[in-house]
């Protein structure tokens, strides 16, 4: 926090500020909400994650599989962790797996953002560790709102 005095005409007042971050032109100020670890193969995709949660408030984190994620959040601890499902190499479902067993990032929540829509994908995401389940094609608002659910 940063303690600010004002000028008035009558008399000065203190005010307290949080600290923010202005977003270019667009005269948007936002304070950090949390840090979010994004796991997503898709190139156009993951981009399209980051932009919604970064104007959102959120310090984003990107990684491009499964490997790669577990090691940025054993070293970056997210507050949250996105993945999708299906990836080359380990799926998210094992990258799930691997994050809970795991003492240092068996807290994170993860919610998995996957095109499979089966009830049985969802159940067995569940039955792996993760919190969330929204599916492709999603809307920001989605999005913001299973993050949300998941971080405090």
């Amino acid at each position: 926090m940063i303690n600010l005095v004002k000028l008035s005409r009558e008399k000065f007042q203190p005010i307290l500020l949080k600290p923010t971050y202005f977003l270019g032109d667009l005269g948007v100020s936002l304070t950090l909400v949390g840090t979010i670890l994004i796991v997503e193969d898709s190139p156009s995709e993951l981009e399209l994650m980051s932009h919604y949660l970064k104007e959102s408030g959120y310090n984003v984190i990107k990684a491009t599989g499964a490997k790669e994620a577990l090691e940025k959040a054993l070293l970056q601890k997210p507050d949250a962790i996105v993945t999708d499902v299906v990836m080359p190499g380990m799926s998210g479902f094992e990258l799930c797996r691997s994050l809970k067993k795991n003492p240092a990032t068996q807290k994170v929540p993860i919610v998995i953002c996957s095109s499979k829509n089966l009830e049985i994908d969802r159940l067995w995401a569940m039955k792996q560790g993760a919190d969330v389940y929204v599916t492709k094609p999603y809307t920001r608002e989605q999005l913001l709102r299973a993050i949300k659910s998941v971080v405090f």
